[in-house]
């Protein structure tokens, strides 16, 4: 007997969703580093962050769109938590800015954990079960329910992109074609004027008859 269909496609997206990714890196003094990450239209974006202690200085921490609106600031972060849900689809941006006054000695590299997650990863079903009074299997089958719309989203995005690949490789294949023909037909009219040319210069200096 073939196994269900449904729990195969499921168990298959798991591996095409995006999963939380925590990541660290060292910040050194009057730098900025920035992360960069395109997502979808309508997703939950959620991160958390923590940073070391800089004697003497302040990390600013911000997070914007390709237009530069800014979507979360905070000045002299140190441990915090931010969220979002995307409008469109673009290239976000965080953003960490090491501000150390002139004067001051050298300090260490501040250490900066960052944890994000967006899409079904960044929605906290335990909430939603207390807000809803869902049993454990309700909360079970929300979540399948999401991951399978978050499946058919992507795959819809999937196909809209090749779309708009093929018409693009269409209408520049026809572009070429129309400037190939403009080409042959502008090399043909030059060289049916040379020879027109050519010969009444010759019959001039009676060369030819």
């Amino acid at each position: 007997m073939a196994p269900p269909l449904v729990p195969l496609l499921l168990l298959l997206g798991l591996g095409l969703l995006p999963r939380a990714a925590a990541i660290s890196f060292q910040l050194p003094a009057n730098h900025k580093k920035c992360l960069r990450e395109e997502i979808h239209k309508d997703v939950l974006v959620t991160g958390e962050y923590e940073l070391s202690e800089q004697p003497g200085g302040r990390t600013d921490l911000r997070v914007t769109d390709s237009s530069g609106h800014i979507l979360y600031s905070k000045e002299e972060a140190s441990k915090g938590k931010f969220a979002f849900t995307t409008d469109d689809y673009d290239m976000f941006e965080i953003c960490f800015e090491s501000r150390l006054p002139a004067g001051h000695f050298r300090v260490p590299d501040q250490m900066i954990v960052l944890n994000t997650k967006h899409g079904v990863e960044a929605k906290n079903y335990e909430d939603i079960a207390k807000a809803e009074k869902l049993k454990p299997l309700e909360v079970e089958l929300r979540r399948l329910a999401d991951l399978s719309e978050s499946i058919v989203n992507d795959f819809a995005y999937m196909k809209q992109r090749e779309e708009e690949m093929r018409d693009t490789n269409e209408s520049t294949s026809a572009r070429v074609l129309y400037f190939s023909i403009f080409s042959m037909c502008c090399l043909v009219g030059l060289a049916t004027w040379q020879i027109f040319y050519l010969r009444r210069f010759f019959k001039a200096k009676k060369l030819i008859e």
